[in-house]
């Protein structure tokens, strides 16, 4: 949980990173949705399936990135 990591403070130093990769995921134009962080234990692994599938549903709603060249037919 925040704050409460065995490596210290890495969740809290993770979370800024994060943080820091979704300005800069806006900045180029692309939706910061397309990066989360979530803060589970090891023995929540239902959260963690269920987090997993609702950030699939995101990614897949957002749509390809922008960034990424089309395939050109040929």
């Amino acid at each position: 949980m925040p704050g409460d990591c065995h490596y210290l403070e890495g969740n809290t130093s993770a979370q800024r990173r994060i943080n820091r990769i979704q300005e800069l995921l806006t900045q180029i134009g692309l939706e910061p949705e397309r990066v989360r962080m979530f803060n589970l234990s090891a023995a929540m692994a239902r959260q963690f399936t269920e987090m997993a599938a609702e950030m699939t549903e995101q990614i897949r709603a957002l749509g390809p990135s922008p960034l990424r060249k089309q395939k050109v037919e040929g």
